[in-house]
């Protein structure tokens, strides 16, 4: 096992993916602009690592073209039950808002490298907005492994903070920040971070969100020594690193492009400079 207490990631990786349609079982708004579709592929949940993400195509029609990548959100890999969530941000997803119970979509997956899951004490999550996407599957995985979890959630306010319920678990500890105070702290995640979490009590630390808030969870974790990994988020057409739409350079001297769909989405948190 590594130094830092991570379980390498080639363990991460499926050799295979599943690319199935399936009936969606529900499609709800649970805050502004955010869905959250369930379905029910117990082919696929049984791959599913936190951290990785599927592939949706609405139809096999021209508009729209592509798939869109979402997280995984939360996967009962007993039930076989995959829940996904994802913000309204274009013809894609509002088009998938519009599913309902019943309806039925493509789904490829799992995709990526997911995280490798701490073996130390004390893990802290730290998740901006929508991107408490993949750390919420992640949080419940850790749990069950024996750590301690502190999960982070900041947003603009309390009506996009929907991981709550989800996050309702043994060993699962949530803290909260709104930028207008509505619920928890005030101000940034970032903030509620630097203020009120203990980095001696901070064993390893994995971030995603806004490139910015991503940028001082690095510098937090760089300053205090701790190990940590970070997914980014990039667009990705294909998902399976054919079409090099979401290749970018990890650190700006960085010679050689990696392919965030395909050697990520997660990387190790001091391999990435924002």
């Amino acid at each position: 096992m590594p130094a830092d207490g991570r379980l390498n990631n080639k363990m991460m990786e499926e050799p295979m993916a599943v690319n199935e349609k399936v009936v969606i079982t529900d499609n709800r708004q649970v805050g502004q602009d955010l869905f959250v579709m369930e379905f029910c592929l117990p082919a696929l949940a049984k791959l599913c690592k936190p951290g990785q993400f599927v592939h949706v195509l609405l139809n096999r029609q021209a508009d729209p073209l592509l798939r869109r990548p979402l997280s995984l959100f939360d996967v009962d890999q007993a039930e076989g039950i995959i829940r996904l969530l994802y913000r309204v941000v274009g013809r894609g997803t509002e088009l998938l808002a519009q599913k309902k119970m019943g309806d039925t979509i493509e789904v490829m997956g799992p995709l990526g490298t997911g995280f490798s899951l701490c073996q130390k004490a004390k893990a802290v999550l730290v998740g901006g907005g929508v991107g408490i996407a993949p750390l919420v599957y992640l949080a419940r995985m850790l749990s069950e492994k024996g750590c301690q979890v502190q999960v982070l959630h900041g947003a603009a306010n309390k009506d996009q903070l929907v991981a709550a319920s989800y996050l309702d678990y043994p060993g699962i500890e949530l803290w909260t920040a709104t930028m207008d105070g509505s619920i928890g702290f005030k101000g940034l995640v970032t903030e509620l971070l630097q203020e009120q979490v203990d980095p001696s009590k901070c064993d390893f630390i994995y971030t995603c969100g806004p490139e910015p808030m991503m940028a001082a969870v690095s510098e937090y974790a760089r300053q205090n020594h701790i190990s940590g990994e970070v997914s980014l988020e990039e667009n990705m057409a294909c998902g399976v690193g054919a079409c090099l739409g979401c290749a970018r350079k990890l650190k700006p001297e960085d010679e050689n492009l990696v392919k965030v769909c395909k050697d990520g989405p997660v990387f190790d948190i001091k391999a990435v400079e924002f």
